[in-house]
């Protein structure tokens, strides 16, 4: 490329609200167009990242629609990415019996559109899990793909506080490019300087469980009975339903088959980073998403902040009242949006061009 202008355009194939596209956008790169079957989530895909939302399933997206959003954006350096939906091939899909086949499929319809249109660059994350899958070989098909079409490829565990992001979360992220080797930046961050709990969310007003912030509509935590806000009062510092008396204990927990589910109803800690945000992480039942020291879960801009969307970021229009279960949705199945950026920062060095 050298001597002629580099124009990178980016379409995701798996957009949501836009987490991996925004990231990518607040470093320059132009994102086209960004496909989704959750038509929810077109209007804060639209608003942040300056683009297209097409509500369409991968499966029917042809080649000849990327090629052409390809052409219409005069990009010389086309980027397919995605994040095909991970919970087929996470921790918890191993406890579920009655399992969605078809979501495996969803990284081989990345693989023929890759094959199909190949882009200069792709890329790819998903949960680490992924790396270990036994079902089906899913991710070593994608990367034969990937190398049967002139694809150098590296694949990466990030463990996300490595990077900047409040939470520990591990994902994998897949580089590929037809123009030479690509790898992703080394990280940002070491245990010492890890982003907590505290300075994420130590500033913002307290709210009581059910109560939504005056100034703020996101600060918005779920109600809960007498019986959880007694549960919650009893539960110390890092604690979990463990640390109950036996009368506030569930029955479930006294099983053998629930004492491995040490993390529910507990708090976080304030001075590490918080668990991995998840699509359920606004309830104190499922995980440890209690906050540190109020009797509540965390709140939808809690977990937005530790998923590092920014203050300015538009969940939902103006005319719509904000929920918390749609909100978590979102949130809990985006990619960070500093992850995206650091994979933007990754290409951006990898075509040699100026990044922070």
């Amino acid at each position: 490329m050298k001597n002629k202008k580099i124009n990178i355009g980016v379409i995701d194939l798996f957009c949501g609200i836009g987490g991996l596209s925004y990231g990518m956008y607040c470093q320059g790169l132009k994102i086209i167009a960004g496909f989704d079957i959750d038509k929810t989530c077109k209007y804060a895909y639209e608003k942040n990242t300056n683009s297209n939302f097409l509500y369409k399933d991968v499966s029917c997206i042809t080649h000849k629609e990327i090629n052409r959003l390809f052409k219409k954006s005069k990009c010389n350096i086309r980027i397919l990415a995605g994040c095909a939906p991970c919970q087929p091939f996470s921790s918890y899909s191993f406890k579920v019996k009655n399992k969605d086949e078809n979501k495996y499929d969803l990284l081989y319809q990345f693989g023929r559109l890759i094959e199909e249109t190949l882009p200069e660059i792709v890329t790819m994350e998903n949960v680490a899990q992924i790396l270990t899958f036994k079902l089906k070989p899913v991710l070593n098909d994608f990367v034969d793909i990937l190398k049967k079409n002139n694809y150098q490829v590296s694949i990466h565990k990030v463990f996300c506080p490595d990077y900047g992001i409040p939470q520990t979360r591990k994902r994998l992220v897949l580089l590929a490019s037809r123009l030479g080797p690509i790898d992703l930046i080394p990280p940002t961050h070491t245990p010492s300087s890890y982003k907590t709990v505290r300075m994420t969310i130590g500033d913002l007003p307290p709210i009581k469980a059910g109560e939504t912030c005056i100034t703020d509509p996101l600060h918005k935590a779920k109600d809960l009975s007498p019986l959880n806000i007694r549960r919650l009062e009893a539960t110390p510092d890092r604690g979990s339903w463990k640390d109950w008396p036996e009368d506030l204990k569930l029955e479930c927990h006294k099983k053998n088959t629930g004492k491995s589910f040490g993390s529910v109803y507990g708090r976080m800690a304030w001075d590490e980073p918080a668990p991995t945000m998840t699509t359920l992480c606004t309830g104190i039942g499922n995980g440890r998403f209690g906050h540190p020291e109020q009797n509540r879960a965390i709140s939808i801009r809690e977990a937005a902040l530790f998923q590092t969307f920014p203050y300015d970021y538009e969940f939902f229009s103006p005319e719509e009242s904000v929920s918390i279960t749609k909100a978590s949705r979102y949130i809990g199945n985006a990619v960070p949006p500093l992850l995206g950026e650091v994979i933007a920062k990754s290409i951006k060095k990898h075509l040699n061009l100026p990044h922070e």
